[in-house]
C-alpha cells in the first residue's frame, strides 16, 4: 500500500516508481478476484434459475399426473358395471389426457432409443389400412447386387410392402381467368362484338373463391382457427390476406346465408322434440372497445334415436341476453317437446305454468347426475356416490333401446326404468330431512326434487331422450371456437357467427364435407339460386 503521509514517501524515484507498480499490481490482481467472484455468484445464480425451472416443471408435471390419476379414478367407474359413468365432457378430457399420456411415452422411448444408439425393436401395432380412396405413390427400392452374384439371373421370390401416410400441405393457386374478344363483320357492314360473361362469384370485383371463402369460414367456424391465426399460417406461404378483410368476407357470407339458417331453425321447428342449451359469446360493445356478455342459443333436432328417419341438424341463435324471452321468440309457434338441462329461463315455457298451447318440457338426466357425481369427486360424499350408482343403469337400458319406436322405449322403460327412478326420488326423500339446509348435498337435492315432473317424462314417452347430450354435443365445438377466439368481434360478428356455424355443424352432423358443402353453396348463390329452393342447398341434402 502506498503512504499516505508524504513524509513517508521514499526519495529516490526509482523507488517511487517500484511502489506506485506494485499497487496497481495488487489492485489489477484485487479485480481479477473480484471479476472471477462475481462469475462465480452468476454461475450461482443461473443454476438457482435453473433449478426453479426445473422446480416449475416438476410441479406442472405433477399437476398432471395429479389430474391423470383423477381421470383413471373416474374410468374404474363404469357404465355397464352400474358404477359412475364418465359424462362426455369427462370422456373428452380423459382422451386428452390420453393424448398426454402418449405424447410423454413417446418421449421417453425417444430419449431412450438414443442413449441406446439405435431404435429398439417394437411390436408391430395391428393397422386397419388406410381409406382406399387415398391417392398411393408407389417407390420400388431395389437392392444392391453383391459381388459375387454380378452377371447371374435374379429370381424374384417375394416383396416386402409397407405403407405410411404422407401429406402434401394445402397450396394456393391463382385461377387466371381469359376473356377474348372476338369482333365479327357482318353481312351488312356491321361490326358485332363477342365476349363470353364473367363468372359469378360472392365477393364482385374481389379476389377470393368460393372455395377460399368456405376455407376461411370452415378453419375458424368449425374447426376453431381464429383469423388472426389463419393470417399467420397463409402468411407462411406468401400469401397476405389482412384479418380484417377476412372478416369482411366472413360477414358477408353469415349474410347470404342467413335464409338457409332461419330454414334450418324452421325445419327443427317441425320436430316432435327439440333440444335446446345455450352458452356464453363474449362481444365487442359498439363503441366502447370493451368486452360484453352475450349467449349463442342453439336448437338441436335429431329424431333417429326414437327411430325416426330425419336428418339430425342444429340451429344457433345470437342473443344480447339470456331471458327466456330469447327462447320463446326463436321458437315462436312451437308446441312440441323441449328438452332442457336445469336452467329455470326455460319454466315459464311449459305447460306446467299453465299455458294451455305451451311446450312439454323434459329434463335432462346427465345435469342432475352431475351435481352428484361432483359433489362424490369433490369430497367423496357416500350418499352422492350411491346416487350416481343408482343413477348408472338408466343409461345401460338407453343403449339398447337406442335407435328402436317411440312405443318399445316407453313400455322398456316403464317395465325397467322406472323402478330404477322411483327409488333414487325414495332416496332424495329420505336423505334430504337429515340434512342441513344450507349443505351442499341438500341443495343438489332440493335441486332434483324440483325437477321431478320434467326427469320423470321420458319414462312414459318414448320420443323423449334421458338427456340433452345431443345439443351439448353441438355446442361444444363452438365453446373451442370461442375459447380460441377470445370474443366475436361485433353484434353482427356474433349473428355471422351463430348463420355459418349453424350450416356448418349440420353439414358434420350428416356426415357431409362442410367445405365442400359450402363452396358449392356459395357457387350456387352467387349464381342466382332462386329463393324457392332453399332446401335442395340443405346440407342434408348435398350430393357431391
Amino acid at each position: 500500500m502506498i503512504p499516505t503521509d508524504p513524509e513517508q514517501l521514499p526519495d529516490d524515484i526509482d523507488a517511487l516508481k517500484a511502489m506506485i507498480l506494485a499497487a496497481h499490481a495488487r489492485e489489477a490482481s484485487a479485480d481479477q478476484k473480484r471479476l472471477a467472484l462475481e462469475a462465480e455468484i452468476a454461475a450461482h445464480e443461473a443454476a438457482i434459475a435453473q433449478m426453479n425451472a426445473a422446480k416449475v416443471a416438476d410441479a406442472e408435471k405433477i399437476a398432471r399426473l395429479e389430474t391423470i390419476v383423477a381421470m383413471l379414478k373416474r374410468a374404474q367407474f363404469g357404465t355397464r358395471s352400474e358404477k359412475l359413468r364418465i359424462d362426455p365432457l369427462d370422456a373428452e378430457q380423459m382422451a386428452f389426457v390420453f393424448d398426454e399420456l402418449q405424447t410423454g411415452l413417446g418421449e421417453i422411448r425417444a430419449e431412450r432409443d438414443k442413449r441406446a444408439g439405435t431404435a429398439a425393436p417394437r411390436p408391430p401395432r395391428p393397422r386397419k389400412g388406410f381409406a382406399p380412396h387415398l391417392e398411393r405413390i408407389e417407390q420400388v427400392i431395389e437392392p444392391e447386387v453383391p459381388a459375387d452374384c454380378v452377371g447371374l439371373q435374379a429370381v424374384r421370390i417375394g416383396e416386402d410392402v409397407s405403407e405410411r401416410l404422407d401429406v402434401t400441405p394445402a397450396k394456393f393457386r391463382v385461377i387466371v381467368t381469359r376473356r377474348p374478344k372476338y369482333a365479327y363483320r357482318l353481312a351488312d357492314g356491321e361490326d358485332r362484338i363477342v365476349q363470353a360473361p364473367a363468372p359469378d362469384h360472392l365477393i364482385a370485383g374481389g379476389i377470393p373463391t368460393e372455395a377460399l371463402l368456405a376455407q376461411v369460414a370452415v378453419s375458424k367456424y368449425a374447426d376453431g382457427l381464429p383469423l388472426y391465426r389463419q393470417e399467420e399460417i397463409y402468411a407462411r406461404d406468401g400469401v397476405e390476406l389482412d384479418r380484417s378483410l377476412m372478416a369482411q368476407w366472413m360477414g358477408r357470407i353469415g349474410f347470404e346465408l342467413e335464409p338457409l339458417a332461419q330454414y334450418v331453425l324452421h325445419t327443427i321447428k317441425q320436430g316432435e322434440r327439440v333440444f335446446a342449451d345455450e352458452t356464453r359469446l363474449p362481444t365487442l360493445a359498439p363503441g366502447s372497445g370493451k368486452v360484453k356478455t352475450a349467449w349463442l342459443w342453439a336448437y338441436a333436432r335429431d329424431d333417429r334415436p326414437f327411430g325416426g328417419s330425419g336428418p339430425p341438424m342444429v340451429a344457433y341463435r345470437f342473443e344480447d341476453s339470456r331471458s327466456g324471452d330469447c327462447v320463446a321468440r326463436h321458437l315462436d309457434g312451437y308446441r312440441g317437446i323441449l328438452q332442457i338441462d336445469g336452467y329455470a329461463a326455460y319454466n315459464r315455457l311449459g305447460k306446467d305454468r299453465g299455458a294451455n298451447d305451451a311446450m312439454t318440457l323434459a329434463g335432462c338426466w346427465s345435469h342432475a347426475r352431475r351435481k352428484f357425481f361432483d359433489l362424490h369427486a369433490s369430497d367423496g360424499s357416500p350418499f352422492a356416490g350411491a346416487v350416481v350408482k343408482t343413477m348408472a343403469p338408466l343409461w345401460a337400458i338407453e343403449e339398447e333401446i337406442r335407435g328402436h319406436g317411440a312405443e318399445l322405449r316407453a313400455s322398456i322403460r316403464a317395465e325397467r326404468s322406472r323402478p330404477i327412478v322411483a327409488e333414487l326420488f325414495a332416496m332424495l326423500d329420505r336423505e334430504l330431512p337429515r340434512l342441513s339446509g344450507k349443505s351442499k348435498l341438500a341443495e343438489i337435492i332440493r335441486y332434483t326434487l324440483s325437477r321431478r315432473a320434467a326427469l320423470e317424462r321420458f319414462l312414459a314417452d318414448g320420443r323423449i331422450e334421458i338427456d340433452s347430450n345431443i345439443v351439448e354435443r353441438a355446442i361444444r365445438p363452438q365453446t373451442i371456437t370461442r375459447k380460441n377466439a377470445l370474443f366475436a368481434g361485433s353484434d353482427g360478428g356474433g349473428r355471422a357467427w351463430a348463420t355459418i356455424a349453424t350450416l356448418l355443424t349440420t353439414a358434420k352432423m350428416n356426415g357431409v364435407d362442410p367445405h365442400a358443402w359450402l363452396t358449392r353453396t356459395l357457387q350456387r348463390i352467387a349464381g342466382g339460386w332462386p329463393n324457392g329452393q332453399i332446401a335442395d342447398l340443405m346440407p342434408w341434402n348435398f350430393r357431391q
